[in-house]
C-alpha cells in the first residue's frame, strides 16, 4: 500500500503565496517523476508541474517564473512553492506520483498514485 498526503493549501490574498507538501509512504521502492495538478471548479484537472527523479522539471506556461517545483528524495516529498498567486489560480491541487512498489510477495511494479488534494482560494 501506498499513500500520497498533500499539505500547504489554504485561503490567500491576490499577490500572495503558499508552499505545497506531498509525502508519499507506504511500500515504495523508488520514485520516479512526481508532479502537481490542478483542477478548477466545472473544470477538468490540468499539468501544473512535473519533476524527474534526477530534478529535471516541467512547467505548464500559465504558471512559469511563478511557481517552483522541487522534491527531497530522502523524504519522499515533493513540494510546490506558489508566488504572485492570482485568483485564477483557486483549484483543488492534486500530487501525482509514478512510484515502484511491492508485493508481499515481493513482486515489484510501478504504478501512478495520486494525493486527496488541497484546496487553494485565491481572494481578497
Amino acid at each position: 500500500q501506498v499513500q500520497l498526503v498533500e499539505s500547504g493549501g489554504g485561503l490567500v490574498q491576490p499577490g500572495g503565496s503558499l508552499r505545497l507538501s506531498c509525502a508519499a509512504s507506504g511500500r515504495i521502492s523508488s520514485i520516479k517523476d512526481m508532479g502537481w495538478y490542478r483542477q478548477a471548479p466545472g473544470k477538468q484537472r490540468l499539468l501544473v508541474a512535473t519533476i524527474t527523479e534526477v530534478g529535471s522539471t516541467n512547467y505548464a506556461d500559465s504558471v512559469k517564473g511563478r511557481f517552483t517545483i522541487s522534491r527531497d528524495n530522502a523524504k519522499n516529498t515533493v513540494y510546490l512553492q506558489i508566488n504572485s498567486l492570482k485568483p485564477e489560480d483557486t483549484a483543488v491541487y492534486y500530487c501525482n506520483a509514478e512510484i515502484e512498489t511491492y508485493t508481499s510477495g515481493l513482486y515489484y511494479y510501478t504504478t501512478d498514485y495520486w494525493g486527496q488534494g488541497t484546496q487553494v482560494t485565491v481572494s481578497s
